[in-house]
């Protein structure tokens, strides 16, 4: 029985084949009176990029890029900061016209599970309660990037 999921040359249309932390970065500026003096729940602000760039000149190999920011603070207080970009290094068997939503959307996805239990794992062990992100739509995040002006993948 043949994979409904693979090409018709027998590859898989996409394969992950390593995902790693590239950066993590934990901050707590006002550490340890921040901690004496937190009363209420800090409000979290959440930046999230996604950035797709070939491995090889000319392959079909991608590193992906999800990059997550999280900045809390209690009023002006600032609580922690942190960074973090969690990669995948994915090989694509998909025609031309299918690899940018591909690289934008579909890794991603496959990523961002992970990235979410690394953030909420970190804010835990940072002292504070965890981060835990909403599910992403990737598609709004691909098409609100996209635009007249879009750029070719691998120089976003």
């Amino acid at each position: 029985m043949s994979d409904q999921n693979a090409n018709p040359n027998g590859t898989m249309p996409i394969q992950l084949n390593i995902q790693y932390t590239k950066d993590l970065s934990f901050e707590v500026p006002g550490a340890p009176e921040i901690f004496v003096s937190l009363k209420e729940q800090p409000r979290v602000d959440l930046a999230l990029d996604v950035q797709a760039r070939p491995v090889e000149s000319g392959g079909n190999v991608y590193e992906v890029s999800l990059q997550i920011r999280a900045d809390a603070k209690v009023g002006e207080t600032p609580c922690f900061i942190a960074e973090l970009a969690y990669c995948g290094v994915f090989t694509l068997n998909v025609p031309q016209e299918h690899l940018e939503p591909v690289l934008l959307v579909e890794c991603p996805r496959l990523l961002f599970p992970f990235a979410r239990n690394i953030l909420a794992d970190v804010t835990r062990d940072g002292g504070f309660p965890p981060v835990l992100l909403a599910p992403i739509d990737f598609v709004a995040l691909w098409q609100s990037r996209r635009g007249p002006n879009a750029q070719q993948v691998g120089t976003a």
